[in-house]
């Protein structure tokens, strides 16, 4: 029994019952709603044990349940073994919402003091709190309280808020002035007839202020809110975080600071007639705070920060191409190194370490995937000690790494093999060879949906009945989050349009539980096709530079214009690549690139 997770639930269970509450949720968010957070907010993970990036764990009296996506469904169960926390499919048939499970379980309790569920409204964004509220309604009449946050009371080593160092993000890099980004917030702001807005997600926020910081991992953003009226602009954040250099910055780009607990204050002191709050960001205790009255909108500046500037281009070109030397003498060492007894995490040490020589370099963008053989079947896995195997001279390795350069972030997946293959894993992985090539040789009109192209990645996979769960693409910030939205590549409807200049990663997959796994990703750059009487229509240029192995595929799978694009990208990432590359590094590369 994991001792550990069980004790947590006892200790829950009796602040509980002290409050008079059925039950407990817990998202995996902060205060931000932010995706991946900093430690002080990992309650999910602290009361479940479950440590994947999106889940909801959800406590009664007498049971538990945690819900997650396809992406952790294989993760969660080895996690949750040994606790009470039952697994929760996302999106499976069968599988009840947290309002549905909520009312069988309290009824099955017996007759409850309380019908009252409980969950941290600091840490819920306002449009959550409220489609749960109806949904409880609807389930039986449960309630919602809202002001209660249990783990101050239970988690007696909690780690605090970071007070990390912000530092000053170079327009060298950025292109574009922190005062011609307000002035067009604001802009955006009038044509929704706003007065004003409460900026609440740090990337949003290090965008704006060309800053960039260190309070989660592998996200280069800071703690903080920020506020804009007609007249200020007010930063919230722990002062102790702010060097003298950046202090002279913000007073010179004319932006008041304040503290962050202040926050609430500053909201009730807002003097205009209305506020713009994206219910989807900003939380609910915050939203409940606001007197005046609130103009509900998407934040304008999502959309501003994913249509890359010329200056961000080039960085992004700049920081592939470091990148794409790294992979190359990453991957001619690895298949130099079949006798060295190489593990998973071994493989991610040396990996991590040519990318750190590299100019520019700050970190990694997220916690590499290096998953051999069925590992690669898990589709987030991360390799533990417990977990680590060594690499056999054979079957399939994916490898998903990214970094964050000062010029920009990098995300690319290689599925290599090994050694001798199975007609299955040669198959699985030609299919989303295929998948990846179909969505990079689209053209589109100017504004379509990533919904309406994601069926490009699936369609040659559906025909054998194969599928995937995750999307196929997401959005990637400028040395910021390596996940950028709102647009994407999904099967679910998501409406936000594609247009020029943004980045979006091409990145389907087909996991084979306790089998296999295949994934092949590169970063695309969005950029004009051509213009016509219909309109204007777009193309996608890969930016990721880096041989994709030609070894497992079956060719007779392939067009020739799939097989016409290969060749051309390896041609591509040949001339790129070459010229910083020593004699050795460069005949690798020519084999790896040579024509299929």
């Amino acid at each position: 029994m994991n001792k550990t997770v069980n004790q947590r639930l006892e200790d829950l269970r009796e602040v509980m019952r002290r409050e008079h509450l059925a039950a407990f949720i817990f998202p995996s968010t902060d205060p931000h709603q932010s995706e991946y957070v900093a430690d002080h907010w990992k309650g999910r993970e602290f009361i479940s044990g479950f440590n994947g990036s999106a889940g909801t764990a959800v406590v009664t009296l007498n049971s538990a349940a945690l819900w997650t996506d396809s992406r952790y469904f294989l993760a969660a169960e080895e996690q949750l073994k040994g606790t009470e926390f039952q697994l929760m499919k996302l999106k499976m048939e069968g599988t009840p919402t947290i309002a549905q499970w909520l009312k069988t379980q309290i009824a099955a309790g017996g007759s409850p003091a309380s019908t009252e569920v409980g969950i941290d409204g600091w840490c819920s964004s306002a449009n959550s709190v409220k489609e749960l509220i109806a949904d409880l309604r609807k389930e039986g009449g449960l309630t919602l309280r809202t002001n209660l946050d249990p783990l101050k009371l239970i988690w007696h080593d909690r780690p605090a808020i970071p007070e990390n160092p912000v530092e000053i993000y170079p327009i060298e890099y950025a292109g574009e002035t922190t005062g011609n980004k307000i002035t067009r917030i604001r802009r955006a702001l009038r044509e929704k007839h706003a007065d004003g807005m409460l900026m609440s997600a740090l990337d949003d926020i290090a965008w704006t202020l060309n800053l960039r910081g260190t309070d989660v991992h592998c996200n280069p953003v800071f703690v903080s809110y920020l506020l804009i009226s007609s007249k200020d602009v007010t930063l919230y954040i722990n002062k102790v975080k702010l060097t003298s250099e950046v202090s002279a910055y913000l007073q010179a780009a004319g932006i008041k600071v304040d503290s962050y607990e202040n926050i609430v204050k500053g909201l009730k002191d807002y003097f205009e007639y209305n506020i713009l709050l994206d219910p989807d960001e900003v939380n609910y205790v915050l939203y409940k705070t606001v007197n005046c009255e609130i103009v509900e909108e998407e934040s304008p500046v999502k959309r501003m920060k994913t249509v890359k500037n010329a200056t961000e281009i080039a960085g992004f070109r700049s920081a592939m191409l470091k990148d794409g030397i790294a992979m190359v003498k990453f991957l001619k060492w690895l298949e130099e190194s079949h006798e060295s007894h190489e593990t998973e995490i071994s493989i991610d040490r040396k990996l991590t370490a040519l990318r750190a020589e590299q100019p520019l370099y700050r970190d990694i963008s997220f916690d590499t995937i290096a998953g051999y053989g069925t590992h690669a079947a898990i589709v987030h896995y991360e390799a533990t000690p417990d977990t680590d195997i060594p690499l056999e001279p054979h079957g399939l390795l994916l490898l998903d790494s990214g970094a964050q350069y000062l010029d920009g972030t990098t995300d690319i997946t290689r599925t290599i093999a090994l050694g001798p293959l199975t007609d299955e894993e040669r198959l699985i992985y030609t299919l989303v060879l295929k998948g990846h090539i179909r969505i990079k040789l689209c053209k589109f009109p100017s504004g379509a949906s990533g919904t309406q192209i994601d069926i490009l990645a699936r369609e040659a996979m559906w025909r054998h009945g194969l599928n995937y769960l995750h999307g196929t693409g997401h959005g990637v910030g400028t040395y910021l989050n390596v996940h950028e939205g709102p647009h994407q590549f999904r099967m679910e409807w998501k409406p936000a349009p594609l247009v020029e200049g943004m980045t979006i990663t091409d990145e389907p997959g087909i996991y084979l539980p306790g089998r296999c796994g295949a994934r092949v990703e590169n970063t695309l750059l969005i950029v004009p096709y051509k213009e016509t009487e219909f309109g204007k229509f777009l193309q996608f240029e890969s930016l990721t530079l880096c041989p994709i192995d030609k070894r497992p595929i079956i060719r007779e799978q392939l067009i020739q214009e799939e097989i016409d694009w290969l060749n051309d990208y390896h041609q591509t990432v040949f001339d790129r690549l070459s010229p910083h590359l020593d004699a050795d590094e460069v005949e690798w590369l020519r084999e790896a690139c040579a024509p299929f």
